[in-house]
């Protein structure tokens, strides 16, 4: 069966890190520019985290307040309940900023990430067909899902969060001062001790988020396998359900071990913080004890440095450096987008590029060498052709001769490393892709329709067809009764990958998708080569409609097509090593004729089961080619 998704499958390196890297300026410039946008919200999150922080030292203030009056207690009872319902009011105040920073901060954390969303799907839609086939497809879904939706929390979580325990800090760190500078100078002694893990945390929490990344990455392209209809229908036709559960449970072992070992890096670093800020609240009662009995500060400062104050300082200075720690191990998810996001495409519009108009069909290959990344031999070595406007050529040879390589030239799936592909004369690299994807229809042998209903999938071709046309391209491809007698007409939902339709259903509506394109190139790889007589006989007449008027490229499967050939191609190791039309072939005795003497001849039929055409040919449909290319 002849693929488009071609050439060896090849282990890409996409540039995994195993050691952390520095914060380097450019990297961190590019995440934050991805807060432009989003400035105006930002600076309103901000105004909201600086008044949060202030009414949250309210607390503080008013414990102090209280504790120093009610041991010297000088008035009513009316300055306590004033105190207790500023400090309430200042936690609704607090709370209600809290709520708008809050939406605020998911705003632009979905905003972004909706951004780097699009910017990696366009980025995958931009790329060529040798890059999905030098690469895993879990892999790649692993990066525009796992990787994007572990931005998230780093958003709205590490960025914000940064400037929420900045602000924390330094406010408190003001008040204290104002409160008295003796005991905020002994808690800022105790914050090197505080820091000392971090440099060493952060490096072990990216090394282990990278692990992780990689090992989920491999699981989801494993799962895409396996899960997928084609993969699940091999595993039964095999029997493999033992052997995929042990390869599963091998996979999801390690997921869950490298999952644990982040979790747990992270653990042993808060352990060591939370240690740190039981100590420091013991030795601040130890240093305001001594001022408190020489006279030199009061007991509410003291208790107010010993609670309020140091949880509050201690809590902030323990999610700086856990964001430190959170920086440094996102480096790894945003590393992962960019390499995709950045990765040149093979295939792109030239600066000068023009679109086809008023194309006629021609085609010509020039002196044309292509070779597959990774490979020595040439799949198409020095080839040269001229097709003229409506014929219909046949390619015919060996597996492996590159056949379908030719023929994924004229698209621009791939381009060739040298010699030129010309369109009516054009340079096809000096064509916008799009007008070339106008003007060239293809139908696969190995048939792909969306999990939708046929209408859909027929108005993929042309979303703004009429009904008319719609069900014009379905008789024409004679698919319309049978989807008349459908129960729900054109609306009949397809099933994944067309599974609820059978192979000739599904090609017929695949030559009905592209006559309601209309292009004036076809590409065909013929695919009646395994079907029934009838379903053969139906697409056998669809193609009929689908050649007409049109320049038809087709890789021949059966002999009927290459009796109706205007000239057929033989191609052998990347080159054409005959040409001509079906008779002359077989006149010469060369590959032609051997292939077909000893592949296509079928026994002799009964006299009556079979009369000969006007070519003095047997008229069974005969294979000419099959397996991949």
């Amino acid at each position: 069966m002849a693929q488009y998704c071609i050439g060896p499958v090849m282990a890409v390196d996409w540039g995994e890190e195993e050691a952390p890297p520095k914060l380097e300026r450019w990297l961190l410039r590019r995440v934050f520019g991805y807060f432009r946008p989003y400035w105006g919200s930002g600076a309103l999150a901000l105004a909201c985290i600086v008044g949060q922080s202030a009414l949250g030292l309210a607390p503080a203030v008013v414990f102090r307040l209280l504790i120093d009056y009610l041991a010297k207690p000088v008035g009513g009872f009316g300055h306590v309940a004033v105190l207790v319902v500023a400090m309430l009011a200042a936690a609704i105040g607090g709370g209600l900023l809290g709520v708008a920073q809050a939406y605020l901060t998911e705003s632009i954390s979905q905003g972004i990430v909706y951004d780097l969303r699009e910017q990696m799907f366009g980025s995958l839609l931009g790329q060529s067909v040798g890059f999905f086939t030098h690469r895993r497809f879990g892999d790649v879904m692993s990066r525009i899902t796992n990787d994007v939706t572990g931005i998230e929390d780093v958003i709205a979580e590490t960025v914000l969060g940064l400037a929420r325990a900045a602000i924390v800090a330094l406010t408190t760190l003001i008040l204290m001062v104002t409160f008295d500078w003796r005991l905020t100078l002994v808690a800022l002694l105790l914050i090197p001790l505080m820091s000392l893990p971090v440099r060493r945390a952060g490096r072990a929490t990216y090394r282990a988020r990278t692990r992780t990344q990689q090992k989920l990455a491999e699981l989801t392209a494993y799962l895409q396998e396996v899960l997928g209809i084609s993969g699940i229908l091999l595993v039964k036709a095999f029997v493999k359900q033992r052997a995929e559960r042990s390869r599963h449970q091998a996979l999801n072992a390690e997921v869950r071990r490298l999952e644990i070992q982040t979790a747990m890096v992270a653990r042993w670093f808060r352990m060591v913080i939370d240690v740190m800020q039981a100590a420091a609240p013991a030795l601040l009662i130890l240093a305001g004890g001594y001022l408190v009995v020489h006279h030199d500060t009061s007991v509410g400062t003291v208790f107010v440095f010993a609670t309020v104050l140091t949880s509050r300082l201690g809590q902030s200075l323990n999610q700086l450096a856990n964001t430190h720690v959170n920086v440094l191990g996102s480096m790894a998810l945003f590393r992962r987008l960019f390499q995709v996001i950045d990765n040149p495409p093979e295939i792109e519009d030239a600066p000068d590029a023009k679109p086809l108009s008023g194309v006629r069909g021609a085609i010509s290959l020039e002196q044309v060498t292509f070779t597959y990344p990774g490979t020595q031999t040439p799949a198409l070595n020095d080839v040269s052709l001229q097709i003229d406007p409506g014929q219909l050529v046949a390619l015919v040879g060996p597996s492996g001769a590159g056949k379908t390589t030719l023929t994924a030239l004229v698209p621009r799936f791939y381009d060739p490393q040298r010699g030129v592909v010309r369109i009516d004369g054009h340079d096809a690299r000096e064509a916008t892709l799009a007008s070339l994807g106008e003007n060239i229809g293809i139908v696969f042998q190995d048939t792909f329709l969306f999990h939708a209903s046929i209408r859909e999938n027929l108005l993929y071709a042309r979303p703004e067809a009429s009904e008319a046309e719609l069900v014009a391209a379905a008789r024409d491809a004679h698919l319309h009764e049978f989807i008349g007698s459908l129960p729900d007409g054109y609306d009949t939902l397809v099933g994944e990958r067309g599974h609820r339709l059978s192979g000739g259903e599904k090609q017929r509506l695949a030559i009905a998708r592209v006559i309601l394109k209309n292009p004036r190139i076809l590409i065909l790889d013929e695919a009646t080569a395994h079907l029934d007589t009838l379903s053969e006989q139906l697409i056998q007449a669809a193609l009929a409609e689908l050649f007409k008027h049109r320049t038809s490229l087709v890789i021949a499967h059966r002999l009927s097509t290459v009796l109706a050939a205007d000239l057929i191609l033989v191609l052998d190791h990347g080159a054409i090593i005959e040409r001509g039309t079906h008779r002359e072939l077989l006149e010469r005795d060369g590959l032609y004729a051997t292939l077909y003497r000893r592949q296509f001849r079928p026994p002799a039929p009964a006299p009556s089961a079979e009369l000969p055409d006007d070519t003095g040919e047997p008229a069974a449909a005969l294979e000419v080619s099959a397996g991949p290319v």
